[in-house]
């Protein structure tokens, strides 16, 4: 199992990278083509509302309660009963999320007026988020389904599809803004709307014919009132507020910089676009492939594996997280200025993204902390402890909101959301320690002095090869590209040479 979780991770990051990279790709077309204009805040807003709730109930909560128990299925019973669970899951779930779609378009007003306050009070902008929400709304009916297809190939331990998925709908948005004169703003931001309603419909298509080659694929059945499905809606319930708790944060900054000056929203999702790179691409990878092996080891009572598969994923953490957050810190407005500083996205914009990306980047490591700490009480179908927890962060998170968004402006909210994280992951550390499911080996204290090492050889390089700012602005853009590229390719490989010079070597990233 060592070599295959470690497998499974470099399939399902290599995978996110390629989503990622495209994701950049149509955040580039995005600014490019409307910049920061307000027809800009107003699609983001759009697309943030069923977003959020992707990530909360697909990503999230179902996808946490829903895999432990079909694990336990998977391991104690007769293929039939796990057969009788999906079928009676996907029916359900089915049907729910019809009707909370349905609901959605029709109320798209009201929850324009509830995560779009600031709106209100200029009807163009409230007039165009509500249409486009009524498009983009469906797309939770979509993609939870995929979701849920995506949780059964995760559980039998194939990651490549799932992972691969979400590229669809970078594929999607990116086809939509393009074939529109990028001169109709407004029509472009309706094309692109349209381009995440396919893309739900795409993306759960592809699912299926993996999970008819694994017999999976059964038909849907009403079973709301079935022990397995009752079992996943008790641990959803409080997971809704444990793992999802980040994705609560970044909506209340929506809703509060809503009131800022036009362009704060694009800000933020710049900058939020940059931090989810490496947390897609490590800290969600790592926990979707340590969730299934984790409920299985519960399951069997196998507690000294649990507690080797924890220390291992945070040390893979640990390696990868540090060195990007050091690295997207310093190089951050440089990299804004690359990716994202052409067309309608000025330099102004660029550099004030800068600033909330730096914010963000305070609380990568808890971020990403986070998602291997809550998978270890989920995989144990313990959501309680995650939920308790998550509505502390929350109430932190928006009390810093409160206070530090009128003199930082939305640097302020992005600050606070880091607050909140780090806290969360200390808080979680501390209660998976409290009751003995996780115990740091001792390998811990050797680890953390060859990341000191290697990290401060990363950050001397940096700080000596990287030109200042005001050249930066001055270049043209295949001269930051070329910039850029030297200064991440030289900081990867140096950063690999100065581990294995400080005693890191391939059998330690291996779980044993």
């Amino acid at each position: 199992m060592s070599n295959q979780l470690l497998k499974s991770g470099i399939i399902v990051s290599a995978m996110t990278f390629l989503s990622r990279i495209l994701g950049l790709v149509r955040d580039i077309v995005m600014v490019n083509i409307l910049g920061a204009h307000w027809a800009a805040d107003v699609f983001l807003v759009a697309q943030k509302i069923p977003n959020f709730l992707r990530r909360l109930f697909a990503e999230g909560a179902f996808s946490q309660a829903f895999i432990p128990i079909l694990s336990e299925y998977q391991t104690s019973k007769e293929f039939e009963e796990v057969k009788k669970l999906v079928s009676e899951t996907f029916g359900t779930l089915t049907i729910v999320l019809l009707i909370v779609a349905i609901v959605g378009v029709f109320a798209s007003p009201v929850l324009v007026t509830l995560f779009g306050p600031g709106f209100i009070d200029e009807p163009q902008k409230f007039e165009l988020a509500s249409l486009l929400l009524k498009i983009t709304f469906p797309y939770i009916l979509f993609i939870s389904l995929t979701a849920f297809c995506g949780s059964i190939l995760n559980s039998l331990g194939r990651f490549a599809v799932p992972a691969f998925t979400p590229v669809l709908l970078n594929v999607s948005i990116i086809s939509a803004a393009i074939i529109v004169s990028p001169s109709l703003e407004i029509q472009t931001a309706k094309a692109m709307a349209w381009g995440v309603f396919a893309a739900g419909i795409i993306q759960l298509l592809l699912q299926l014919p993996f999970l008819w080659r694994e017999g999976y694929l059964v038909k849907p059945r009403w079973g709301w009132r079935s022990q397995g499905v009752q079992k996943i809606l008790t641990l959803m319930g409080p997971a809704l507020f444990g793992v999802s708790v980040g994705q609560i944060n970044l909506l209340l900054d929506t809703v509060i910089a809503s009131f800022l000056e036009t362009g704060s929203l694009v800000w933020l999702y710049v900058s939020d676009r940059m931090l989810e790179f490496p947390l897609g691409m490590f800290g969600i990878a790592i926990s979707t492939v340590i969730l299934p092996s984790l409920s299985k080891q519960h399951t069997s009572n196998d507690s000294k594996q649990f507690n080797q598969t924890l220390n291992w994923a945070l040390r893979l953490v640990c390696l990868i997280g540090i060195p990007a957050a050091l690295g997207l810190f310093v190089m951050a407005e440089p990299i804004i200025l690359t990716v994202f500083q052409h067309g309608k996205f000025q330099i102004i914009d660029a550099h004030l993204s800068s600033l909330s990306l730096k914010a963000y980047i305070i609380g990568l490591l808890g971020f990403m902390f986070i998602k291997v700490l809550a998978t270890g009480f989920f995989s144990r179908q313990d959501t309680k402890t995650p939920v308790r927890i998550g509505i502390i962060a929350m109430v932190v998170n928006m009390i810093f909101n409160l206070i530090l968004f009128y003199p930082l402006a939305h640097v302020g909210l992005a600050l606070a959301t880091s607050i909140s994280a780090l806290l969360n992951a200390a808080l979680l550390f501390r209660a998976l320690k409290r009751t003995k499911s996780f115990i740091p080996d001792a390998n811990w204290w050797s680890w953390i002095a060859k990341l000191a090492g290697g990290n401060t050889v990363l950050l001397l390089f940096i700080y000596f090869a990287m030109d200042d700012i005001t050249t930066w602005q001055e270049w043209a853009v295949s001269e930051r590209v070329t910039h850029m590229s030297f200064l991440v390719v030289s900081c990867v490989v140096l950063y690999v040479l100065s581990m294995y010079l400080f005693g890191v070597r391939a059998k330690d990233l291996r779980h044993d």
